[in-house]
């Protein structure tokens, strides 16, 4: 018994369809805000959006001024980044710092104190998953930390927060 035309179609459309749409969210779209353009010029793209994902360059806390001073200007310039890329700072799932001071844990502790607050004052509750690597070296010569930022987009609007310390499922603080 020989399957309808109107079988095959739909079995070819019901494959189809899912392949044109991951083709479309696969667009790669590179984003240098204004002020970024150095970056590129150099030979990299500060962000880059595929779908609803948006990676960020590595980006420097660097500069003039404390240490607190380049930990805040470096949140700013991610956020203005993630902006530009048409995301929110709620929308990071991924945080990877490099930090060039600590060469043990008890000196990430030392360090943790200062840039916590900091953090915090960027992220609040939000806590993306986030890896701190110790370094000898960062490219920019006044840099003390750099963080990559992996976001997707709309992922903040509804995030939970799951613990195995009381065992509930509760909406994350915004």
């Amino acid at each position: 018994m020989k399957p309808c035309k109107a079988l095959i179609s739909f079995m070819v459309l019901s494959v189809a369809a899912p392949i044109a749409a991951s083709a479309e969210a696969a667009t790669r779209r590179i984003v240098v805000p204004p002020n970024w353009q150095g970056a590129y010029d150099f030979g990299y793209a500060p962000a880059v959006r595929v779908g609803d994902w948006v990676i960020l360059s590595g980006i420097p806390a660097g500069g003039e001024g404390a240490y607190e001073d380049k930990i805040r200007r470096m949140y700013e310039r991610t956020v203005e980044l993630l902006t530009a890329s048409g995301v929110t700072i709620e929308d990071v799932v991924e945080l990877t710092s490099y930090h060039l001071e600590p060469t043990d844990p008890q000196q990430f502790g030392s360090e943790f104190e200062r840039y916590m607050p900091i953090h915090r004052e960027f992220f609040g509750e939000h806590r993306p998953a986030w890896t701190a690597v110790g370094t000898t070296a960062l490219l920019s010569a006044t840099a003390v930390v750099e963080v990559r930022v992996v976001a997707v987009a709309g992922s903040g609007r509804d995030s939970q927060v799951v613990s195995a310390a009381n065992d509930t499922t509760e909406p994350a603080s915004p």
